[in-house]
């Protein structure tokens, strides 16, 4: 891997809050913390479920990358409404439930093989955190015991609608409540029902905690009252984010987070959506299309702008990415018969490319700027094997960079040395070589469907065919 980017301009993010792109600015010890709202753990995870992810992990590793420290948190939510739900659904405990989910979450998320959060912190660990900050939000005047719940007094913090830009009087209520003082105020406290199957003692009576105050408080056990970054998906902004900021900086008394950052959503027909049925699993479209292809998708488009989810948006990416190893391969081939020149013009355009490429993860990391970019790159690469090849170390210096490109968006396997086919397989691609070259097409054709089936891929090109594994 190179080295971090040395600049003197600071990466920028579009906030929520403030409706700008904001230079990213750091806490005291030089650390971008950066809280992630994660799932609630009540099925499998769906592709919509995943952008999040994968977003704000390779924002993670393209600002270690820039030099930065960075402390990244993902919650998991295992306490939550629509997890009684759906074990009252399967026959289960509500905590059975949710750590099977959990557990599954963690492993279809490891198979885009962009690593883990740094703390991926569960509401249950943090019962007597959340206690104590709604202990606070009563002795301030914020929040007020009633029924055994306990409820957030919206009209008693000025700022309430300041992430959504929404007035009071504009608001729908989003919770029921026959006991509230008014009709936007919300649980922070649930009293338990008989339906449910767990309850933690509070002051106020068993129960458990409201959906938005979990949050609150596992941030601030992870990352301080105060940090850099909050993000999620933009379905949450309101009610979820803005209940945070109203119970975190009425506790605390302190922003809560400087950059709001939310990612837009997914699309399959509509809105993605677990309750609609409107899904695809993630790990359905990672056995089908890889993790290459899936993470590129994601890259591809702006993570503020909606992401239409179909075949045609995945086989595009797929030729993508296949010109992206193709490049990469080229390199590694020309290795064994490299010229005995400099190529200026590879040099160049590779100095070029990198500077697009950071320079658009800048500006408010645009990932599309920077594929655009690591196709410039592609077609030097390109150019250059086709052509009058550079000398050894030139080459070697052209992939280290390219890889390096590559690694920021968490694709570099996309430049591993070409598998090896067995030898079974390499023998039906040389006979099928030899019925191409007599024109027998349809025992070509045979051929072929007999290494797909097997697991393999014939790419004919210049240089003869290439078999690798689907």
């Amino acid at each position: 891997m190179s080295t971090a980017i040395p600049t003197t301009d600071a990466p920028r993010l579009y906030s929520t809050l403030s409706r700008t792109v904001e230079p990213l600015s750091t806490s005291p010890d030089g650390t971008v913390r950066m809280y992630v709202c994660g799932p609630t753990v009540y099925g499998p995870i769906h592709v919509g479920n995943a952008r999040p992810f994968v977003v704000f992990s390779v924002l993670r590793r393209y600002l270690t990358r820039r030099g930065f420290a960075v402390r990244h948190v993902c919650n998991v939510t295992d306490i939550n409404d629509k997890i009684y739900v759906a074990a009252t659904r399967e026959g289960v405990r509500s905590d059975v439930l949710a750590e099977r989910y959990r557990a599954e979450y963690v492993a279809d998320t490891d198979r885009l093989g962009l690593g883990r959060p740094d703390v991926e912190p569960t509401v249950t660990e943090h019962l007597p955190e959340i206690i104590a900050m709604i202990a606070r939000l009563i002795d301030v005047g914020l929040a007020y015991p009633s029924a055994g719940d306990v409820y957030f007094r919206v009209d008693r913090f000025p700022g309430y609608g300041k992430l959504s830009g929404r007035r009071l009087d504009e608001m729908l209520v989003t919770e029921p409540g026959e006991t509230k003082e008014h009709p936007l105020d919300f649980a922070l406290w649930k009293g338990h029902k008989p339906d449910e199957d767990t309850s933690w003692d509070s002051p106020w009576g068993p129960g458990r905690p409201g959906w938005h105050i979990e949050c609150s408080a596992m941030a601030a056990a992870a990352l301080g009252p105060s940090f850099d970054v909050h993000g999620g998906g933009i379905d949450l902004a309101f009610p979820h984010h803005e209940n945070e900021i109203a119970q975190s900086e009425g506790a605390n008394g302190v922003p809560m987070a400087r950059i709001w950052a939310h990612n837009e959503m997914l699309e399959l027909g509509g809105k993605m959506s677990k309750s609609e049925g409107n899904i695809v699993l993630l790990r359905d479209a990672l056995d089908r299309w890889g993790r290459d292809v899936l993470v590129a998708f994601f890259l591809r488009t702006h993570y503020r702008s909606k992401l239409p989810f179909g075949d045609a948006a995945l086989e595009d990416t797929a030729r993508q990415v296949d010109s992206i190893r193709n490049a990469a391969r080229a390199l590694d081939r020309a290795e064994s018969a490299p010229g005995e020149g400099f190529n200026r013009e590879l040099a160049e355009s590779l100095v070029v490319a990198r500077q697009d490429f950071f320079q658009a993860l800048d500006d408010d990391f645009h990932t599309p700027r920077a594929f655009a970019a690591l196709f410039e790159a592609v077609h030097a690469i390109n150019r250059a094997v086709e052509g009058e090849r550079p000398d050894i170390d030139q080459l070697r210096a052209a992939r280290a960079a390219f890889v390096g490109l590559l690694d920021v968006l968490g694709l570099a396997g996309l430049a591993d040395p070409e598998p090896g086919a067995p030898a079974e397989i390499l023998a039906l691609a040389t006979e099928r070589e030899g019925a191409r070259a007599a024109r027998e097409f349809a025992l070509a054709d045979e051929l072929r469907d007999r290494i797909e089936a097997a697991g393999y891929q014939v790419r004919d090109t210049p240089e003869g065919p290439q078999v690798t594994p689907k």
